[in-house]
């Protein structure tokens, strides 16, 4: 029996490390290697197996190691290409048009996954790219709750246009800057998710050491994605048990639709709300709701449209059993749906509306109408309607990356650390706008971890400052999570070959995702041709320097680096600027230019003590620029404590 046991040991052990010849799946046929710098190469195969590595005349031989394991270090070697990759050991991998150039890192949640198809001229901007030796490879989307060694199935693509519509909008114009000004090839590796923290991006080692996370990780915690996954599944289904029961049968459900089915023993559920927040905890899957209405014999000849605000993601509606509408995976789209003639009935009405969420949270929000409109009668639909869930998805038991710290550096970040590159642009911060005052300490503790995963010196960190949005429509006096993020991103510039990027002049009042992509790629441009490349090119807006009080005003000094100060109309003078005495109310300012300074006053501030500048969530109307056509980024001349001081970043899957 031990004899057996020992054999099927060695067996599975075999089977790990026989797997034949493998190289990382970021390798592959257009990828672009970094130039200037050793290029590093390396894979899998067959322990203690002979590798030879061949690359542009340069010929190189290893051998696996026990685990089969192996590693090659090349030359380093001026832009160029296109080159072939012969990898050989008992079996040989061949990669083609391999070009050497500049390698960015593209990371952050959604407005850095925002696809070149949704910018701005999108379907112009399609056409027009046509750039072979820009290449773009997307980081699948994988946590993990250990390091990984590899991404998951992925290949490079060339900035064409049946490709570049894919790409990082913001990335791709990054790029498209770098290659006009350098015309060497640029490689863009997209490693983002929409909605993410920075804390799921940073290592678990480096948060244990830093002083504002080691308290989240009880002694001997170690995270278990497979069994959270089973705890959660046994919620869920102890959930629907108490809710319903059982799931009905196909059968049945087909008749969830009809006029005539009798609902009266489902449950209520409270509409608009996402049912996350209610009846199903942590639920993906399809709900339907019904609800009847009544109407008399001249409502039932008007017109109608049925508004039934956002659902996530898809839904059917009927209306007596006819179906009356329907989108496919549009969450963050209006419903609206026209009622044709015929449909409603004199007395009672039922409307029946299926739901599908395939991730996050689910159900049907927000603030738009949601009623009945007949002529000039509207029927509010808010507040009860019975519910009943069809089927249940066991897809995303653990699908959130934000659910616990590290798992996105464990499953996308970690896989590249030895692939050399020359630099990270980075957009990202929404996801931490709740916890803007910990982000001082938070977003340079990712830099610093990045920095020290790859051991390759203080690479450049270039990133986006927060755009505007109304969001929750805080202000200097009621307060702006936003606008304190903002200024954590600009302390952040502390760290040495930093750089930041400022947006507040162009974005949308209400959509997170403005889609003027291609001045966000370009001002990151700017600044690494001016920091990183030493080009003589302008790169930054006017910066705050100092203030000083003089009887009932504000004089503002400026930064002579950032240029000479002008409005965007040209005129002198210019908006967003508030003043405040010490009451720590802030009125608007009547405000001029005069030489590199700006002036500040109010006739409802007597004796002034503090002005703010772009300080609320949407500060889009701020428009101070230097002549170089930068903006100036928002900022304060007082500490005084904003609304997210003290709140802290914690597990939510412990």
């Amino acid at each position: 029996m031990k004899k057996l046991l020992l054999v099927l040991t060695f067996s599975i052990y075999s089977s790990l490390v026989s797997a034949g010849l493998r190289l990382p799946n970021f390798f592959g046929d257009h990828m672009v290697f970094q130039r200037n710098v050793p290029i590093v190469i390396w894979g899998w195969t067959d322990s203690n197996e002979a590798v030879s590595v061949q690359f542009a005349g340069q010929v190189v031989q290893t051998k696996a190691d026990l685990d089969g394991e192996w590693r090659v270090r090349l030359k380093s070697m001026p832009a160029g290409g296109p080159y072939s990759l012969s990898v050989k050991a008992k079996e040989e991998i061949i990669l083609k048009d391999i070009v050497i150039g500049e390698v960015w890192l593209c990371s952050g949640q959604s407005n850095m996954e925002f696809p070149l198809h949704e910018v701005e001229n999108a379907q112009a901007e399609i056409a027009q790219a046509n750039y072979s030796k820009i290449r773009h490879i997307v980081v699948p989307k994988v946590i993990a709750d250990q390091p990984k060694d590899d991404i998951g199935k992925s290949s490079w693509q060339i900035a064409d246009p049946e490709h570049a519509r894919d790409f990082s909008a913001v990335g791709y114009f990054f790029a498209v800057e770098l290659y006009k000004k350098l015309r060497v090839p640029i490689g863009l590796i997209n490693a983002s998710w929409g909605g993410t923290n920075v804390e799921t991006w940073t290592s678990t080692v480096t948060l244990k050491e830093s002083s504002e996370f080691e308290n989240l990780f009880p002694p001997g915690y170690k995270l278990k994605i497979d069994s959270i996954a089973s705890a959660r599944k046994a919620s869920i289904n102890a959930t629907i048990q108490k809710v319903q029961g059982r799931l009905a049968d196909s059968n049945r459900v087909r008749l969830w639709k009809d006029f005539s089915f009798n609902d009266g023993h489902w449950p209520l559920m409270q509409l608009p709300g996402i049912w996350e927040s209610q009846a199903l905890s942590k639920f993906d899957g399809v709900v339907w709701f019904r609800k009847e209405i009544y109407l008399n014999e001249n409502a039932v000849g008007e017109e109608a449209v049925l508004s039934l605000s956002k659902i996530d993601d898809s839904d059917e509606v009927y209306i007596n059993g006819v179906k009356v509408g329907g989108l496919s995976n549009q969450y963050n789209t209006t419903r609206v749906y026209q009622i044709k003639p015929g449909t409603l009935r004199v007395g009672k009405n039922v409307i029946a509306v299926r739901v599908e969420d395939t991730g996050g949270e689910g159900g049907v929000y927000g603030n738009d109408l949601f009623e009945l409109e007949l002529g000039n009668t509207n029927i509010k639909l808010d507040g009860p309607w019975r519910f009943q869930v069809e089927s249940v998805s066991y897809l995303n038991l653990f699908n959130n990356p934000n659910a616990h710290p590290s798992l996105l550096f464990n499953g996308m970040i970690s896989p590249l650390t030895q692939f050399v590159m020359k630099g990270v642009v980075w957009y990202q911060g929404e996801g931490n706008t709740d916890r803007a005052y910990q982000y001082r300490k938070a977003f340079p503790l990712l830099i610093n971890d990045w920095r020290k995963q790859w051991a390759i010196g203080d690479f450049p960190f270039y990133f986006v400052q927060l755009s505007s949005f109304h969001a929750n429509g805080g202000d200097s006096n009621k307060g702006s999570a936003w606008a304190e993020l903002r200024e954590a991103q600009q302390m952040t510039l502390s760290l040495p070959r930093t750089g930041m990027a400022v947006t507040t002049d162009i974005g949308n009042t209400i959509d997170i995702h403005p889609r003027n992509k291609r001045t966000v790629g370009t001002r990151l441009a700017a600044i690494a041709l001016n920091k990183t490349y030493k080009k003589n090119t302008a790169c930054l807006g006017p910066r705050y320097k100092s203030m000083r009080v003089e009887s009932d005003h504000i004089v503002l000094s400026f930064h002579r680096k950032g240029g000479s100060l002008k409005a965007v109309s040209d005129i002198s003078e210019i908006s967003g600027f508030e003043i405040s005495g010490n009451d720590r109310q802030f009125s608007k300012a009547r405000t001029y230019i005069k030489g590199n300074k700006v002036i500040i006053s109010s006739e409802n501030v007597a004796r002034p003590v503090a002005v703010r500048y772009g300080w609320a969530d949407d500060a889009g109307l701020a428009n101070l620029y230097n002549k170089q056509g930068f903006p100036a980024g928002p900022f304060r001349t007082d500490s005084w404590k904003g609304i997210t001081e003290g709140a802290k970043y914690n597990i939510s899957e412990l």
